[in-house]
This record gives structure tokens, sequence and C-alpha cells, in this order.
């Protein structure tokens, strides 16, 4: 267990100073400021929660702001306030948890009333009214997600755009030329929601890149639609044999709906998802995993951080993990190298 005395030794200071560096008790300079945090960062010391408590007036509370919206679909949601906890405790932290959907008034109700020592902050929209907020804050915040710009902001997500791009990929190495996307539930668009919008962009972003022809529609979150969806799709695009989806609630409808509609999975279209591993194995897709506890656990990590001062990047994206399971086959146009050898570049190994 590395001690405030380690800490001390490292950065070559008193054991008084890091503690003043933690607590802000006294006025250090930067010099030494940024040495300390330095030697904290490297030997990896965690503050005890109760010694910060007493010394700094702490709560040894964070708010998980999770306003529960149409379009959420609650299991993955609990997957990352189970994550979140759990890590949460680990530094001896309690979680209160904020679901009513009361935007930039409802954080400042939370800060003013002192409950909390920071906020984790979820469902993050691009021009999100909370950001500013969030900027004047005393409490330091973290967002599960990221807006437009992340100037004066901590961020952690998964590359939305990267995780799209990379199905497309493994369609089109398969040789798939014609690939569909059902998306998030038109009022997750609607909202501008970061995640949905990112990966609908690097969906299109990456099909034109590989000259794919491609088509995307939202979709809701019960049979019939996904099925007017699916048909939709079809029609705009009948030779289709591939597609992507980037719907949990909507998963469960997909083959079916491709059933109805006289299509196999996957001899007739193969179906790549974006959603947790357990879901996928469930259904036996193919699909870019979902990171929510990871994401959940580093957010948290990440606000301890600020909490206690220490530097954090604005922006940590998570790459995108591909498995191939059962749902994914070759395309007509597959010749054994891959589409992308057709297109002049070589194969991207899974």
């Amino acid at each position: 267990m590395v001690t405030i005395a380690d800490v001390a030794r490292h950065a070559g200071v008193a054991p008084s100073t890091v503690s003043y560096v933690l607590t802000g008790r006294r006025s250090i300079s930067a010099q030494t400021r940024s040495r300390v945090t330095e030697s904290i960062r490297l030997l990896g010391y965690r503050p005890h929660a109760g010694r910060r408590a007493l010394s700094t007036s702490r709560t040894n509370v964070v708010a998980l702001v999770l306003p529960l919206r149409r379009g959420a679909y609650l299991p993955v949601l609990m997957r990352f306030v189970a994550s979140a906890i759990a890590e949460a405790r680990r530094h001896e932290l309690d979680v209160l948890v904020v679901t009513a959907d009361q935007g930039a008034q409802g954080l400042r109700r939370i800060a003013g009333s002192a409950q909390v020592d920071g906020f984790l902050v979820m469902d993050v929209e691009l021009d999100d009214e909370r950001v500013p907020l969030l900027r004047q804050l005393a409490q330091p915040s973290v967002l599960i997600g990221h807006p437009a710009t992340t100037n004066g902001l901590t961020c952690v997500d998964l590359d939305f755009e990267a995780a799209a791009a990379r199905c497309v990929d493994h369609l089109a190495d398969l040789g798939h030329r014609y690939i569909g996307f059902l998306g998030a539930p038109s009022v997750v668009y609607q909202r501008n929601t970061g995640y949905a919008q990112r990966t609908m962009a690097g969906f299109g972003a990456a099909a034109m890149r590989r000259g794919i022809a491609s088509t995307a529609l939202p979709a809701e979150d019960d049979y019939e639609s996904v099925l007017i969806s699916t048909r939709a799709l079809l029609r705009a695009q009948p030779a289709m044999t591939a597609l992507v989806v980037h719907n949990e609630a909507a998963l469960g409808w997909v083959a079916s709906s491709l059933r109805a509609l006289g299509r196999r999975v996957p001899e007739d279209v193969a179906v790549v998802a974006i959603c947790p591993d357990e879901l996928a194995e469930q259904l036996f897709l193919t699909s870019v995993r979902l990171p929510a506890e990871e994401l959940a656990r580093q957010a948290v990590d990440l606000l301890v951080a600020k909490v206690n001062g220490l530097p954090t990047p604005a922006l940590t994206l998570l790459p995108p993990k591909l498995r191939t399971r059962a749902s994914s086959a070759p395309g007509p146009a597959f010749t054994g190298g891959g589409s992308a050898a057709m297109a002049g570049s070589p194969a991207r190994a899974l």
C-alpha cells in the first residue's frame, strides 16, 4: 500500500507538503505541486477517503446523473450504474443516483446543497445544456460520453465513430457491397445524443470510404417498428446483404423481422451489432463490444483524481473491439481475399 511518506520520498518533499497538495489547505508552488502530483500518479497513491473527509469536509458521495428518458435501454444503463457503484465503493465513496431529467437546473440544485463531492454525467448530447454549468461548478465532473467540444471537461467514451467503421470494414472485407444500418430510436437522434449521432456518422463515412451502398434508419424498440424499419431498408436497397445494428432493444427482433421478409441470417443478410458482449453471445451476433463496465470504472477513477486535484485528460476514447460469431458470413462479392483486396488495400485482421 503506497503511503504519503512514499510519495514524499519520491517527490523529495516533506509528507506535510504532500498532504497540503492533496487538501489544498496551504499554498504550494506550482513546481512543487507538479512534482508531487506526478509522484502520486507514478506510484498509484490513493488517499484514504475517511482521512480526506476529516481534513476537507467532503461528503464522500458522488452523484451519478442518469436521466431516464424515452429511448433509454434500462438493462444496459444498469450495467453502467452497477459498475460505477462498485468502483466508487472501492474508493470508499457512496453514489447518489439521480434519474430525474432536470437538466442544468437539477445539477445546480444538487451542487448548491453540498451533498456531493463531484458528478458523473451520462446521456450526453452534442450541444448539452448542462455542459456550460459543469465548467463553472466548484465540484468536479466527469462525463460518460462527450459533447461537440470538450474544452474544460473530462470525458470518457467508446470511440463510436470508429466502432461503426469497424463494423463496415468487417462486412466489406467479407464482400458485402450493400449494407443497411438500424440505429437508435428516433427520439434519441432528436435529442442530438452524442453516441447515436457519432455512430451513424461513422457508419456513413466508412461506407463512403469503402465504396459501399448504404442506407441508415432509426428503429424503435418493438417488433412491429423493427419490422417496418427493416422493410424500409430493403425497399430502399433491395440488394442489401448486410446490416449493422446499434440498438440493443431492437436486437431481439432483427432476425425475426428479416425472416418475416424472406431473409435468413447469415445466409441472406449478415448482421453485426454494437452492444454488450453478453447480449451478443445470447443472440450469436458478431459485435463490437460496448464496454459499459470499463467506461464506468474509468469515469469513477477520473473523478476521484479530479476530486484530489490531479490532472486528467479532456477526452479518453476506448478503441472498438470486434468479435466474430455466427451472424456474419461472406457476401456475394467475396473472392477469398476480401473486398479490401478488391479495393486495393490489405484486409484488416479481426
